[in-house]
Formats: C-alpha cells, sequence, structure tokens
C-alpha cells in the first residue's frame, strides 16, 4: 500500500474531528500516521494494518481520558444548561404517571415531569429545574421557606 493513501486516511480523519470536536478520530489518525511510516519503511500491508490498530487503540485507552479531562475544561454551558438551578412556574399539573405536565421559565414553555415519579406538582407551583432530559424539564417542588 503507498504512504499517500495512509496519508489521505489520515486528513480525512483529522477534518471529521474538526467538524465534530468530539476527540473521537483523532487517535485514528494517530495510528494512520504510524501506518503510514511502516509503509515507508517497507512493512507489508498485515503489518502496516496491524501498527494502524495498535497505535490508535493506545492512544484511545492511554491519551483519551487526560484529553477528555483537561482540553475542554472551560466548556460552555448551553442556553438549556444555564436553566438547571433556575425557578419555573407550572402551568399544567405534573403527574409523571399521567404523563401530563408542563412549565413556563424565560418566557418559554417546556414539558416537564417531576424528579420524584410520586409527587403530583399542582399548576401555579413554583419549582426549581434540577436537570434536563431531551427537550423536558426534570423539576422538583420549591423548598418553602418560612
Amino acid at each position: 500500500m503507498e504512504p499517500i493513501y495512509w496519508l489521505i486516511l489520515f486528513a480525512l480523519l483529522l477534518v471529521i474531528e474538526v467538524l465534530t470536536m468530539g476527540l473521537t478520530t483523532v487517535w485514528f489518525a494517530g495510528g494512520a500516521i504510524a501506518a503510514m511510516v511502516v509503509c515507508m519503511l517497507g512493512g507489508n500491508i498485515w503489518l502496516q494494518c496491524g501498527v494502524f490498530l495498535a497505535v490508535s487503540f493506545a492512544l484511545l485507552v492511554f491519551t483519551r481520558p487526560f484529553a477528555v479531562r483537561y482540553v475542554n475544561r472551560k466548556r460552555e454551558r448551553t442556553n438549556a444548561d444555564g436553566l438547571i438551578g433556575q425557578n419555573a412556574c407550572v402551568t399544567e399539573t405534573i403527574d409523571n404517571l399521567q404523563s401530563t405536565g408542563r412549565a413556563q421559565v424565560r418566557g418559554q414553555e417546556w414539558t416537564a415531569r417531576s424528579a420524584d415519579d410520586r409527587q403530583i406538582i399542582k399548576a401555579g407551583s413554583t419549582v426549581q429545574i434540577a436537570a434536563i432530559e431531551g427537550v423536558k424539564l426534570i423539576v422538583k417542588e420549591k423548598e418553602k421557606t418560612t
């Protein structure tokens, strides 16, 4: 196999990584470079593929945890992530067993479910957003202060 094919694979994997920014294909790009070096040194196709897989796997296992922990440390929260911890007004009674419930926050109405399946939250109540799952707010009743 010609070294140019490994170089093309390397470039393709880097383009995919840049487009997705998911730390998924960069490890295989490293494997493609290693396989290209083996090819340039005269290794057969089986050795090239073996080196590609071994280096890709090693990079994935040994460097991905470091990269995930330290590379995106200053990740910006999305608008939806910013809602967690905020208060919302229940506009339709939330009953998980009946699959009903809506809440309004920042002028937008969302489907809402209680964090506790047994809890029914009446319309007009103020709740706190505990999480967001897909397009649903997961809420808990706001504790009343006396």
